[in-house]
């Protein structure tokens, strides 16, 4: 892969966090745009002794790297995919039943895989049981869930595979349950989330869709995001003094996914290395993508300068 031909990326890049090392095995499911990739490089931003809010939470796999490098010991976990939310409280309150549901359906599957797994999606699309959403985010194609307009979810199965094995799954969910524990789980849209964040104890980290990518046929998301009203909320926070993190546009190696964010709400705008894009790699070809981080005032304020300097890669 080389680098998109406006962006000069520096040799040296952000080290693995020694804490980080395995977080794919506290990880509970996969799921496409997950940044544990970039959680090195986000952790040492947030600060210490912090409660982290992810609005836009998706795996959560921020909220699971600050508790594995020991920055936070509680939080909030929210999203508007309520279903998605369930499967979280499941996790933290019933792992173990949760698990052996998800074994039961994947011995189930044996015999005939593809039919399997169009019932279970079937099924989830009327009920939205948590363990078939297990399930089906441990079948389908690199976790890229779709939705349709109808709002039912429509991807299908990566037919290579059954999905992970159960004893796996179970060491996933139970080891992220025995991490997550002292989470609020909301299923609410971000504004909602964003109104009740404590400046004296929370640091928000947000993972918005990508412009472009909610808009499609095919939603790669549940709902839609309005750049003008993010950046509105956005700009609430920054008046009330709230430390946050924003991931938002991103550069491949021929293209680029977003606008910058509005300079006028004073954010400290960083760029990382991103890896392998995930959207290319769903469609079979390697990208390198470089990432947008954006740092509220108040949290680019109380970084020292070597934390900050650090931080920016090209």
């Amino acid at each position: 892969m080389t680098p998109p031909p406006n962006v000069v990326i520096e040799p040296t890049v952000f080290p693995k966090h020694p804490k980080l090392a395995r977080s794919g095995d506290v990880q509970p499911f996969p799921y496409q745009g997950s940044k544990r990739a970039l959680a090195s490089a986000i952790i040492p931003l947030m600060g210490e002794s912090v409660r982290v809010v992810e609005p836009f939470a998706g795996s959560a796999a921020l909220s699971i790297a600050a508790r594995l490098a020991g920055i936070s010991e509680s939080g909030v976990i929210a999203d508007v995919n309520g279903p998605l939310m369930n499967l979280w409280q499941a996790i933290i309150d019933e792992p173990e039943n949760l698990a052996d549901e998800y074994e039961a359906l994947w011995i189930e599957q044996r015999d005939d895989p593809r039919a399997f797994f169009n019932q279970v999606r079937d099924r989830f699309n009327d009920t939205h049981q948590p363990a078939d959403l297990l399930y089906l985010l441990n079948r389908i194609v690199k976790g890229a869930v779709r939705y349709g307009r109808d709002g039912r979810m429509n991807q299908g199965a990566d037919h290579r595979r059954l999905g992970a094995k159960p004893a796996t799954v179970r060491a996933r969910v139970t080891g992220a349950s025995r991490l997550m524990q002292n989470s609020e789980v909301i299923a609410a849209p971000y504004e909602q989330v964003l109104a009740k964040v404590d400046p004296a104890t929370d640091v928000v980290y947000m993972d918005p869709p990508y412009q472009g990518t909610s808009t499609s046929p095919d939603h790669r998301y549940i709902a839609n995001l309005q750049r003008e009203a993010f950046e509105d909320e956005l700009r609430k926070l920054v008046d009330n003094g709230v430390r946050f993190i924003v991931s938002y546009d991103v550069i491949t190696d021929d293209a680029k996914y977003g606008d910058p964010l509005d300079e006028s709400l004073g954010l400290k705008h960083l760029h990382v290395a991103a890896g392998a894009s995930a959207q290319a790699t769903l469609l079979g070809r390697k990208q390198l993508s470089v990432e947008s981080l954006y740092l509220s005032p108040a949290l680019a304020e109380s970084l020292d300068t070597d934390r900050l300097a650090a931080a920016t890669l090209f």
